[in-house]
């Protein structure tokens, strides 16, 4: 009887519609370039995105996600390509046609008017009835938990209050999709991370499909059910976060996403599922690989610092899966430990320690020497 796959993180919800092939997209970018005189800001980029999708464009500044948001919401148009929304394209439509809404990371409130107000604004713009625009801020007001705020400015509300108004706005007409630009960045950490768990409920409560930029991995992570990794115009990597971080398909995205180890080796054998690499760094790697690999070729071991076990105790086996270093740099952070180890080659390799307890009766210290080692499956075997 075969063995189940092994899961590479818990399930947030069963909630996959790319991997459906009935399930049609909602948005689809289909080859769109986006040039601005020589720089390509977007480079022939296709996704699609489902309905009900929490979807994240994640990237350094500069890498095309909110050019590619921008020609989404109508604000600018493609140089070349096609952007479909429920199968319609949406070249040439102003932005104010069409079923999407956006919220600014500025919030760009009204500062003369009242919240129920700002709220109403768009309502008001496209002729809604009074009493209709009414009962909508009143259920767009207990959406955001903000009732008996109606009447108060933008400079009477703290920034997180300020960022629920632009939020109810936003959704207030109803689009067919939420695009967010950056739209916890103002937020501090504590009440950032309290709100990416209420967009996440608000979202789902909803029926909605929201597409996120974000240069925030945790944000992206905590919140998104695939995540489109950019860099220089174009998607590197489309995927749920659990595969992102647990098997990510380029040592771009491994860097990229959280903190990683990559050790650089070439290749003695691979067969059956599993390759041996003599590591630069002074260590024998064996690890479960997927892929076709010839001895002698160049490649990288990816190990994220929580995988690797620390110990001041030799392993049986020193020369498989091991490495010897002394303890360089130590930073407490509360839930857990980070400790940078030098390795006799030089290499600075992290690792990471959960503070299950309070306290510890051998703590290990700077200039101590260490072993950190790691299983098979704890790591991913890179190309170049």
């Amino acid at each position: 009887m075969a063995s189940a796959q092994k899961s590479l993180g818990n399930i947030r919800r069963s909630f996959e519609p790319w991997n459906e092939p009935s399930e049609t997209p909602l948005i689809a970018f289909d080859g769109v370039t986006k040039r601005f005189g020589r720089f390509k800001a977007v480079d022939d980029l296709s996704l699609a995105i489902y309905r009900r999708e929490f979807h994240a464009l994640l990237g350094p500044s500069g890498c095309g996600k909110s050019t590619l948001l921008r020609i989404m919401a109508g604000f600018e148009e493609p140089s070349e390509g096609d952007v479909r929304l429920d199968g319609q394209s949406l070249l040439g439509m102003p932005p104010h046609r069409r079923p999407v809404n956006m919220m600014f990371q500025s919030y760009a409130l009204f500062p003369h008017m009242d919240v129920a107000a700002n709220i109403a604004f768009g309502l008001k713009q496209d002729g809604m009835a009074k009493s209709e625009r009414e009962d909508r801020v009143a259920e767009m007001l207990k959406l955001v938990k903000l009732d008996g705020f109606a009447s108060r400015k933008p400079q009477q509300l703290s920034g997180g209050q300020q960022q629920r108004v632009a939020l109810a706005r936003s959704l207030a007409k109803r689009p067919k999709v939420l695009l967010l630009d950056e739209p916890l960045g103002a937020l501090d950490k504590k009440l950032r991370e309290e709100t990416q768990f209420e967009l996440m409920d608000l979202q789902q409560e909803m029926h909605l499909t929201f597409l996120i930029v974000t240069h925030d991995q945790e944000e992206a992570m905590t919140m998104a059910d695939r995540i489109s990794v950019m860099r220089d115009g174009r998607i590197v990597q489309v995927a749920t976060p659990e595969i992102i971080y647990e098997a990510p398909a380029t040592r771009y995205v491994a860097d990229f996403i959280g903190s990683v180890n990559i050790l650089e080796g070439a290749v003695e054998d691979s067969r059956n599922g599993m390759t041996r690499i003599a590591a630069k760094a002074g260590a024998t790697i064996e690890a479960e690989s997927g892929l076709d690999m010839t001895p002698g070729e160049t490649v990288f071991f990816a190990i994220r610092p929580e995988k690797l076990r620390l110990s001041r105790r030799a392993p049986a086996d020193e020369q498989l899966n091991a490495l010897r270093g002394e303890v360089w740099d130590i930073a407490y952070l509360g839930d857990m430990t980070l400790f940078n180890v030098k390795l006799a080659s030089g290499d600075i390799v992290r690792a990471a320690t959960l503070n299950a307890a309070r306290g510890s009766d051998e703590p290990i210290g700077y200039d101590e020497e260490v072993w950190l080692t790691f299983p098979a499956d704890a790591g991913i075997v890179l190309g170049r």
